[in-house]
């Protein structure tokens, strides 16, 4: 069951403190796919009117809807202040909104067929990673870039739809990178990693391993399955290990299995300041565990959470606003869109395709639409830096650097912000 790693010196993973995140985990939804069904038929369908429309697929129904508003009113935000300064082509920037639902349905195939009818030239979502899956090879066949506030999955990462699927929450893998690297940045520790032998799992490890082999660290690898109910050898494997810190990752369906993992960790003597817990795996807990189980257990989330300022131009925009998670991502996702159209002089989808990783890096920074569109009257090269930080594309359509919120559990169970979490 246990499997030791040897470690070797690598490059140090910049690690850096910085900003306000508040992102519960990047949507991995994890229900299952509803039975195969034909693809609509998709084409390739030009502007030709020189009106760049932008197509937002977020939940509005479904188990995902509670996520659904903070996407859309970070869209329409994001295009409230591209059209102030001046829109595309001086022609105001078109929003058609369209629900994705969750993994359960077909709506998502049905939403995004009608969006590219509707001769939108980029979408913003969806949200969930099974769904993202789903809508690639569609956006590579139609044309037509997707980029995803909050999809992680892996498997996203390069494949046919290279090209036309970027996203602007990393990549899960990304959090070993990161985590190893806060973790040891004062010095080397033994890390144990307790994780459902699944894709994400076997995401994480590789990327910690080489994280924490940079600072002269070491990890041992303890996995489970999804059948497993007992874990008294996983535990034992941890025991024997003596590590100076334990990292527990499950995806959000393995609730019950991670519910007794952290009670046996804690009872082992590895909870408080020894435990983490990963995106998939952070969760509020004050009804779930015995008040106080979890006080000091720290956890890294994926996503950012912006400044107040940000936080309360959404809320102007939309008062009923509870949820604000991935909302800032939804907003350098279509500011990213449309400065690619304009630098491209071109409101379609190959043509936002083409730029949107130059335009994220390598040129003059700007943090907004305005003040880029205020660089490129006088230079073509931009590298815009937005509500999200800094936002670089890589060839194969993710985000670096990886931004990740370090949390800290509460006596009633519930996460805390502490601090930002940046690494490559």
């Amino acid at each position: 069951m246990l499997r030791s790693r040897a470690v070797r010196r690598l490059v140090v993973w910049p690690v850096l403190a910085i900003g306000l995140t508040f992102a519960l985990a990047g949507c991995v939804e994890t229900a299952s796919e509803p039975s195969a069904t034909a693809s609509p038929s998709l084409t390739v369908v030009a502007t030709g009117d020189g009106v760049l429309r932008i197509g937002n697929l977020a939940p509005t129904s479904g188990a995902s809807a509670f996520l659904g508003a903070a996407q859309v009113d970070g869209v329409n935000l994001a295009v409230a202040d591209i059209n102030a300064a001046g829109g595309f082509g001086g022609k105001p920037v078109e929003v058609i909104n369209a629900d994705s639902a969750d993994a359960s349905s077909t709506t998502l195939e049905t939403s995004f067929a009608s969006l590219v009818a509707a001769k939108v030239a980029v979408i913003i979502g969806p949200n969930s990673s099974v769904l993202a899956v789903r809508a690639a090879p569609l956006a590579a066949q139609a044309g037509v870039p997707l980029i995803s506030p909050a999809a992680t999955f892996p498997r996203l990462t390069g494949g046919a739809h290279t090209g036309y699927f970027f996203r602007t929450i990393p990549n899960y893998a990304y959090q070993g990178t990161v985590l190893g690297g806060y973790v040891s940045a004062a010095k080397p520790v033994k890390v144990a990693l307790v994780y459902l032998d699944d894709e994400l799992g076997q995401s994480l490890e590789p990327a910690l391993l080489a994280s924490l082999a940079a600072s002269g660290s070491s990890l041992v690898a303890v996995p489970f399955t999804a059948k497993d109910t007992d874990f008294a050898a996983q535990l034992k494997d941890v025991a024997d290990a003596k590590p100076d810190l334990v990292v527990l990752s499950a995806p959000f369906d393995a609730i019950e299995q991670s519910k007794t993992l952290i009670a046996g960790l804690t009872t082992a003597g590895f909870g408080a300041g020894k435990l983490w817990l990963t995106s998939q795996t952070a969760a509020d807990y004050s009804q779930a565990l015995p008040s106080g189980l979890l006080a000091g257990v720290n956890a890294i989330i994926d996503g950012f959470h912006p400044d107040a300022a940000f936080v309360a131009r959404l809320i102007q925009l939309d008062p009923a606003l509870s949820e604000t998670r991935y909302a800032a991502e939804a907003y350098d996702a279509t500011t990213l869109a449309a400065l690619a159209a304009v630098v491209a002089h071109d409101a379609s989808g190959a043509a936002i395709a083409r730029n949107l990783e130059d335009i994220s890096k390598g040129g003059i920074k700007c943090g907004s639409f305005a003040e880029c569109m205020d660089v490129l009257k006088t230079n073509p090269n931009i590298d815009y830096d937005g509500i999200t930080g800094p936002v670089n594309f890589t060839a194969a359509g993710d985000v670096v650097p990886a931004s990740f919120g370090v949390y800290a559990y509460d006596s009633e169970n519930r996460f805390v912000y502490k601090t930002m979490a940046t690494g490559r």
